[in-house]
């Protein structure tokens, strides 16, 4: 070899290594750019308002208020990732809490069998969801959306259309009162179960499945793995993650309100779609989720500290919903791409 070959190996070795790592920093940038993102909005508002937003308390309340929709975007995530969509998460959060609310406070039954009656009707609305779907072949949009909106008139009738307060206070004491570092305890829950659900979805059979069900019910199918099982399990984990999250939503409050689930539909879809562009780019994952929960919040607070209105609420929430399904697709679309 001369030298002059040699040289040219060398230089043409350099380039593929330079591009190599450019390759890489781009993909960890990407992977970790919501993260940066909530960074940089926490920094913002700490420089526009450091008295009232740069305080434990602020933030204490940031994390643990915002528990209740960690979990029912866990939830969510759950079928997305099999193909699948639940409208009806928000509607069984409502009805496992007013199902507390009814049972403790109207007609006294002890609060852990409260609980587990609202975790059964969670479970039972996974079933419900997964037979109309799987053996009608309804899709998941039309059954889900009316399941929620029979749910929205069980709620409705159990609870007389009204709130009901009183809620044992041992939920109460259990969820938001007890602190660890000064944050609330809802906010380990949610933590320990999207590490849970993260640890499913990376290292277990059943989450390679889920997403391959997700990625191609044909080809998984033909790879022999039982795709209708799949998306049984998926429905039945998104009805008992949702009535988790109304456990929750009842101790945060002490209460339980008839349409309490409404409010909560589109910051979960907006949360799952924006964590699908990060940690994991294009897919669900559950700490992408957990970090676009509380960026959307952050941002929320921080605005609200500087005495924007209410309705800045509505606006951040529907336009980062808009805008992650924009960007999740993309993402997904160029690593499909890549494979």
């Amino acid at each position: 070899m001369t030298e002059a070959t040699h040289a040219a190996t060398s230089k043409s070795n350099m380039s593929a290594v330079r591009r190599d790592w450019r390759r890489g920093f781009l993909r960890e940038l990407e992977r970790f750019a919501l993260l940066i993102a909530w960074l940089v909005i926490i920094a913002i508002f700490g420089i526009i308002s450091p008295d009232a937003f740069l305080t434990w308390p602020n933030f204490s309340t940031i994390f643990g208020s915002q528990a209740v929709l960690v979990i029912l975007t866990l939830g969510l995530i759950i079928p997305l990732t099999a193909g699948d969509i639940d409208l009806s998460v928000a509607q069984v959060l409502t009805l496992s809490s007013m199902v507390i609310a009814v049972l403790n406070v109207g007609h006294g039954w002890p609060i852990g069998w409260a609980i587990a009656v609202a975790l059964a009707a969670g479970l039972l609305t996974g079933m419900l969801n997964a037979f109309f779907t799987l053996y009608f072949r309804i899709h998941s949009l039309i059954v889900t959306l009316g399941t929620g909106t029979f749910l929205h008139g069980i709620t409705l009738w159990i609870s007389n259309s009204r709130t009901i307060g009183g809620i044992d206070w041992s939920l109460v004491n259990g969820v938001i009162l007890t602190r660890f570092l000064g944050i609330p305890l809802a906010f380990y829950y949610a933590l320990a179960l999207a590490l849970l659900l993260l640890y499913v979805f990376e290292f277990t059979s059943l989450g390679r499945k889920a997403l391959f069900v997700g990625r191609g019910r044909d080809v998984a199918r033909l790879s022999g793995i039982p795709v209708t099982r799949m998306r049984l399990i998926c429905f039945l984990a998104s009805g008992v993650f949702a009535a988790i999250a109304g456990v929750l939503y009842a101790g945060t409050s002490g209460s339980a309100d008839p349409n309490s689930g409404t409010q909560l539909m589109l910051p979960a879809f907006a949360a799952a779609y924006l964590g699908a562009t990060s940690i994991s780019p294009g897919r669900f994952n559950p700490m992408g989720s957990v970090i676009a929960v509380y960026l959307l919040v952050t941002g929320i607070t921080g605005l609200s500290i500087l005495g924007i209105d209410t309705f800045v609420q509505d606006l951040f929430y529907g336009g980062a919903l808009v805008i992650a399904v924009a960007l999740s697709q993309l993402v997904r679309g160029r690593e499909e791409s890549l494979t």
